[in-house]
């Protein structure tokens, strides 16, 4: 029987010290602040203000409004294959009239310029031209009022991050103010992270941003104008008559 305990004490005189000091590093480990990530660091509210989060906002309006307008400014949205197909056997047919209850029923922009031609059908060819052309018109300067809010947006971004820059400098001049001229480079950190800050938020929503906007403005280019050369072939069979 004693032989079974000597090792057993002899084990815990050996591993207690160990178990005792393993004990104090978790426990100096769970007093000690556990550092925040860069990441986290960037988007507390304290380094990035109400205007890194402003900023931030705009951001998630931005990617929004890209994915809808890439997903709806193409020619397969704004004029359907199947849709011009059965325009041109209607009209090649002269079913005038059901040609326009189409262009009631499926509103897109090359029903709305085709059925703005055929509300002057029984005049002459160029006041169904000028009709037409009217309304081309019209929807092209929707298609970039739509994509204008994009341009807002990238014009906006890099000044409210300029706003911050000031905003946070203030801040850095007005604790040294108050502290007399003699502070540590920590407490001036504050203010010089909330420049640094809403600089980068504003740049990179402006970059990506511009961006899509130069590539959705030519897109509204090409596709407007290959419409309208297609609503201007259907209404070519009127000219002379």
């Amino acid at each position: 029987m004693i032989r079974v305990q000597v090792p057993f004490v002899r084990f815990l005189a050996v591993s207690a010290p160990l178990l005792l000091a393993t004990g104090l590093l978790a426990q100096g480990d769970a007093a000690a602040p556990r550092k925040r990530s860069t990441i986290a660091d960037v988007f507390a509210y304290e380094n990035a203000g109400l205007i890194g989060y402003l900023i931030i906002v705009m951001s998630i309006v931005a990617v929004a409004l890209i994915i809808e307008n890439f997903m709806t400014i193409k020619r397969e949205k704004l004029a359907p294959p199947d849709l011009i197909g059965e325009l041109e056997a209607l009209f090649d047919a002269e079913n005038f009239q059901e040609a326009v209850e189409l262009c009631e029923q499926e509103k897109n922009y090359l029903t709305n310029c085709v059925g703005a031609g055929l509300s002057k059908l029984g005049h002459s060819f160029e006041t169904m031209q000028v009709s037409l052309r009217e309304m081309q018109t019209e929807e092209s300067v929707k298609l970039f009022q739509k994509i204008g809010w994009l341009s807002l947006l990238s014009a906006i971004a890099p000044m409210m991050g300029l706003f911050g820059t000031v905003s946070g400098m203030f801040v850095t001049f007005g604790t040294i103010a108050d502290a007399g001229g003699s502070v540590s480079p920590a407490t001036l950190a504050g203010g010089i992270k909330m420049a640094l800050i809403t600089t980068i938020f504003g740049l990179s929503v402006a970059i990506p941003v511009g961006v899509s906007f130069f590539y959705l403005r030519n897109r509204v280019i090409k596709t407007s104008t290959e419409i309208n050369a297609i609503s201007e072939d259907l209404f070519e069979r009127f000219r002379g008559k």
